[in-house]
């Protein structure tokens, strides 16, 4: 059984295989598709999906988040790191540092 990885500022997410991103017109939402699960995302969360390209790091992201909505940067990489641990948990996300 592997270890989770630490997920930090340096950090490269990306969808997991499988998992898309879908607008849900009947109920007027974002969803996050994965095999049988479906997960209701609000605007922040469909933000950082949207971010998360398996090409930029978790640090840079939160830098721009920050210039984009004139916010701290730490705290705006906490919350990301903290969103992704939770959705790679859940097995939406690859990741890799």
């Amino acid at each position: 059984m592997s270890e989770t990885p630490v997920i930090t500022g340096a950090t490269i997410a990306k969808l997991a295989r499988g998992v898309r991103l879908r607008e849900d017109p009947v109920r007027g939402q974002t969803v996050l598709l994965a095999p049988e699960r479906a997960l209701a995302l609000d605007d922040i969360a469909v933000a950082v999906v949207k971010a998360l390209d398996g090409e930029r790091t978790l640090d840079a992201i939160a830098e721009e988040f920050a210039r984009q909505f004139d916010a701290p940067k730490d705290q705006i990489l906490g919350d990301i790191i903290s969103f992704v641990e939770e959705f790679s948990n859940r097995r939406m996300l690859e990741l890799r540092s």
